[in-house]
């Protein structure tokens, strides 16, 4: 409501700092007390600010939960520049309806906004030793660019009704070891907290994002804990960006992936990661991450779901990648970016796609399925021979196969060993048929020379056929199959023993060539 009465003019026992705040809250205007000397305005410097500069948080409060009337013509707004605000600023439980923006403020003691309600609220570049907002609204956004909170913040349960914004803010922990307190926060569009430094735990745990969470270029780092950044059963309606931020003009970054050959500085995480249960309905996107994990510390993925995972990042040195259980539909990575044996967990990881970077032929892409099992366990050669045969590669699939055989081989017996190898060396597990013809061929061929010299009486005079090294050599060799050679023919001494090793070889071939068709039958 306009006044032009003189009812909203200051009360008395206000400083001229408030009273020139009074004025600028009625007239909608920006109160700027900066000096000019960009060393003695750096909010976060130990320059002090003497009473000109200060105003009461009483004072601050008055105005915006029962502030004066408009000026004619004007809206009223508190849109402060350079002001100290002395106590705690305390609106807990409160509405405030004018627009709120402080830019390059300090603040001596925390802000408390536990309940309270704003439309939007700024504060851009300001020193804030503690922001508590649990079950803070906003109907729309809530900025803390560049601001430094010495004692962490806490947005438990907060609702945001578009962007969160904490671009290149700076958050140290609480005395609880967090930095960042975010459990059950539900932001309406966008949480961008790009070039963000975290020094403590960053905790979202089922907080739920409208559009994306961008963490571009962002540094988390916790060396008092296990994780710097615990989010399970996090859901975000479109991406995850862990993912390099462009360095350069304009200051804050716009939200996008940088262009190539943009000067970047990447997102580095140091402490664990703890993404499970979370759902992704675009991507999670690690490229060019960098995770520095100690040897009891994940990057744990279980269980989530999202339609692209962008593992693009570094290997960690230590540590462990997590993705048991998760559901993907394409896996996009290369293989530098993965963890060696005995550092990756994948039971029961699925995905439908594979989309390798860079050169991943199938030997790399076997050591990383070996990687993930420390143990036998099928489960991961079966799911790669899957997606190989669906995208049309059969050959790759059936090598993928084959060493699945040949690591189970490793569990057996000795006696079960001896004769894997065996169909491992004939027809390799059935998945090489040809290797049979191969084989078969050539034992044909030495023993039909060899036989063509040995002694080969008649078992009955006059009741045989002629004699044919070449069809008594098939008839030994193929096992059932009965060519009337072998049962006319005695053999003698060392001849006995050589067409009886012959037989046991037939049968050997005809055994693992069997299997090999059981084994494609079942997978066909």
């Amino acid at each position: 409501m306009a006044d032009g009465t003189g009812i909203g003019d200051p009360p008395d026992g206000l400083t001229a700092a408030e009273i020139g705040m009074w004025q600028a809250f009625r007239n909608g205007s920006v109160y700027d007390l900066r000096s000019g000397d960009a060393t003695v305005d750096d909010p976060h410097g130990g320059h002090p600010w003497g009473p000109e500069r200060s105003v009461r948080a009483r004072i601050v409060c008055w105005l915006l939960l029962d502030g004066p009337p408009a000026l004619a013509g004007r809206v009223s707004s508190l849109k402060l520049a350079g002001v100290q605000i002395t106590d705690a600023l305390d609106l807990a439980g409160g509405t405030v309806v004018p627009y709120t923006e402080m830019k390059h403020c300090r603040f001596e003691k925390e802000v408390l906004l536990p309940e309270a309600r704003f439309t939007t609220l700024r504060l851009v570049d300001c020193a804030v030793p503690r922001f508590e907002a649990a079950r803070l609204h906003t109907e729309g956004d809530l900025h803390l660019p560049r601001c430094r909170i010495h004692n962490g913040m806490r947005l438990t349960d907060a609702h945001i009704g578009t962007d969160l914004l904490l671009n290149q803010a700076v958050v140290y922990r609480d005395r609880r070891g967090n930095s960042i307190l975010g459990d059950g926060l539900s932001v309406g569009q966008d949480l961008q907290a790009e070039m963000m430094e975290s020094h403590g735990v960053l905790s979202l745990r089922g907080a739920k994002i409208g559009v994306s969470l961008s963490l571009r270029g962002s540094l988390l780092t916790n060396p008092y804990g296990r994780r710097a950044l615990n989010a399970p059963q996090l859901t975000v309606e479109r991406s995850l960006y862990l993912t390099p931020a462009g360095l350069g003009n304009p200051s804050l970054t716009s939200g996008t992936t940088p262009a190539r050959g943009t000067r970047v500085q990447r997102f580095e995480c140091q402490g664990g990661v703890r993404l499970d249960d979370g759902r992704f309905g675009d991507a999670i996107d690690l490229t060019q991450a960098r995770f520095t994990l100690q040897n009891d510390q994940e990057l744990s993925l279980r269980r989530v779901q999202t339609p692209e995972l962008r593992f693009l990042g570094e290997a960690p040195q230590r540590g462990r990648v997590v993705l048991s259980g998760a559901r993907i539909v394409t896996l996009i990575d290369k293989s530098a970016s993965w963890p060696g044996p005995g550092c990756l967990q994948m039971g029961g990881f699925t995905y439908e796609n594979l989309v390798p970077q860079g050169s991943f032929p199938l030997s790399l892409r076997l050591s990383w399925v070996a990687a993930a099992t420390a143990e036998y366990n099928p489960e991961p050669y079966e799911r790669l021979a899957t997606v190989l045969r669906n995208g049309g590669e059969d050959a790759d699939a059936r090598e993928v196969l084959l060493a699945k055989q040949r690591r189970r081989r490793e569990t057996l017996p000795l006696a079960a060993k001896l004769w894997g190898y065996a169909q491992d060396w004939t027809v390799a597990y059935g998945y090489r048929p040809g290797r049979a013809a191969v084989w078969m061929a050539v034992l044909w061929a030495v023993s039909a020379v060899a036989f063509a010299r040995a002694d080969h009486p008649a078992i009955k005079p006059g009741e045989h056929p002629n004699w044919n090294p070449a069809l008594f050599t098939l008839d030994l060799l193929l096992p059932v199959i009965d060519l009337g050679q072998d049962s006319y023919w005695q053999l003698r001494g060392g001849w006995q023993w050589f067409a009886a090793i012959l037989i046991l070889l037939g049968w050997i071939l005809a055994t693992t060539v069997a299997a090999g068709a059981t084994r494609l039958l079942r997978r066909s």
